[in-house]
């Protein structure tokens, strides 16, 4: 927490302006700390006094670097699927291990996984842990962050990657906390620094109106979450060789206060528009909830998934899996069409690297038209059914 020494405040006001969260206000000649306060350390170093201080905000500067070698990618693997990030990752991961000239090793937690561990090979990983136990069938934050710290102490890898899923963002902020490390989330680029080889992880930041480059200078291991969609995967390969690890974890870690009685798949787990090769997505613009059975008919037509905007989604119209941005998904598929999505930078941070993005707005002056491939001004419900028409009498043709 921000602790603020009344007796050593003189009431300036340079911590109030230094706060980019509007946090610190002056009051009665003395600096007053709100419910806003990200504890960013910005005021700290502004007040010449010192009268401000983070109170078990110490960080331990690690001495020993050269002992933390080698890139980990932690693959998730839940209900007998491998997620599609991993192998993202490892794409990203060998690139990195490549330019850091280390190994890249792969983490493995569940059960019955299978020749999932072959299959991580073949996508590029040199090594894979595997833990494969009975206990580990169900996801529990305890158990599996239990076993990957436990894994990360005993072999200390310098990068750690994973997914900015469910999983990832529900037991990856713990490990980190339990290793005393840095975590970067919703990683858009990853690179490794020339002269130190630090993990630079970039990422968006205030509201994604700038991108933010992020270097852990204290710590091992260099942490981050990474979005599906971002990074890309190798193709398999065969004849590259691995190695494959069984670990027996020690069963205090497979320890949890958590029991799950039952996992079961709902309706909007299967709705996964990151696969789908062609989106058609809503925006504000279709006006109101009907205006998505005109989305609907046009995806059909084409064989399309339904995507929409937060605006959409917020005001109920459809449900949040079809999201598409920076605080729903990222999508990257063969064509794009954004139906009334006026291009708001957040949601374009989720679908700019689609090959192609067509765009039909009433506003010619709509910022989606700034990355369309093809832009079409006109009413949602006089270009639409036209596009129907014209897509069905060339697949009767």
């Amino acid at each position: 927490m921000l602790i603020v020494d009344s007796e050593l405040c003189i009431g300036c006001g340079v911590c109030e302006e230094s706060c980019a969260f509007g946090a610190i206000e002056v009051v009665d000649g003395c600096a007053v700390v709100g419910d806003a306060c990200t504890l960013c350390g910005a005021c700290v170093e502004s007040c010449e006094v010192e009268a401000l201080e983070i109170d078990g905000g110490e960080k331990s500067i690690q001495a020993d670097f050269e002992s933390w070698q080698g890139v980990w990618v932690y693959c998730e693997f839940r209900a007998g699927t491998l997620a599609p990030v991993s192998l993202e990752l490892l794409g990203a991961g060998r690139r990195l291990a490549d330019a850091r000239g280390v190994s890249l090793s792969a983490v493995l937690i569940g059960a019955d996984t299978g020749d999932t561990a072959q299959r991580l090979i073949g996508h590029g990983a040199d090594r894979v842990y595997r833990i494969d136990d009975s206990a580990l069938a169900y996801f529990t934050d305890e158990s599996y962050g239990a076993v990957l710290t436990d894994l990360i102490k005993t072999h200390k890898p310098e990068i750690v990657l994973a997914g900015a899923t469910a999983i990832g963002r529900s037991f990856i902020p713990g490990v980190a906390n339990s290793l005393g490390a840095g975590l970067t989330a919703d990683c858009t680029q990853l690179d490794i620094r020339a002269d130190d080889g630090a993990l630079l992880q970039t990422r968006p930041a205030f509201g994604g109106n700038i991108m933010a480059t992020i270097v852990c200078l204290s710590s091992r291991p260099q942490m981050c979450t990474v979005r599906h969609k971002v990074m890309k995967e190798l193709e398999f390969d065969s004849s590259h060789q691995g190695e494959i690890v069984d670990v027996t974890p020690d069963p205090v870690l497979l320890q949890s206060k958590v029991r799950v009685l039952e996992s079961v798949i709902s309706e909007q787990d299967n709705v996964n528009i990151q696969e789908s090769d062609i989106l058609v997505a809503g925006g504000r613009g279709m006006d109101n909830a009907k205006g998505f059975e005109l989305i609907r008919e046009l995806a059909d037509s084409i064989d399309a998934a339904v995507a929409a905007s937060r605006a959409v989604v917020d005001a109920g119209w459809i449900a949040y899996p079809h999201q598409v941005g920076q605080t729903g998904k990222t999508v990257a598929p063969k064509l794009y069409i954004a139906c009334g999505i006026s291009g708001a930078i957040q949601h374009v941070a989720g679908m700019q690297s689609s090959e192609t993005i067509v765009a039909i707005n009433r506003d010619e002056n709509a910022p989606i038209f700034d990355i369309a491939d093809f832009g079409i001004v006109g009413d949602m419900y006089e270009i639409i059914p036209m596009l129907i028409t014209k897509i069905e009498g060339q697949r009767g043709s």
